[in-house]
């Protein structure tokens, strides 16, 4: 069964950053393309950043130049850093690999 648990967030003021990591099992991690989603309070989930089993990355609008996704193989991990951090950020933050979701880690950015 695969399993996704996510680490790392928490309340950062704004301009501050977070590092959000995430480890898979059950599953061969280095053939699986990874995600992070997120959803704020009333709003719908959302892709934040995209990263595939080669390393070919892609972010959403919102984020880009702020975050980056990247993966350790040998670790089962991935991982978002994210930089100048915003109060819109604030939000649950998902780790996916299709069709499995992690139980999510919150963000708080204060203003």
């Amino acid at each position: 069964q695969v399993q996704l648990v996510e680490s790392g967030g928490g309340w950062v003021q704004a301009g501050g950053s977070l590092r959000l990591s995430c480890v898979a099992s059950g599953t061969i991690f280095s053939l699986n393309a990874m995600a992070w989603y997120r959803q704020a309070p009333g709003k719908q989930r959302e892709l934040v950043a995209h990263i595939t089993n080669g390393g070919s990355t892609n972010y959403a609008d919102s984020v880009k130049g702020r975050f980056t996704i990247s993966r350790d193989n040998a670790k089962n991990t991935v991982y978002l850093q994210m930089n100048s951090l915003k109060p819109e950020d604030t939000a649950v933050y998902y780790c996916v690999t299709v069709p499995y979701w992690g139980r999510g880690t919150q963000v708080t950015v204060s203003s």
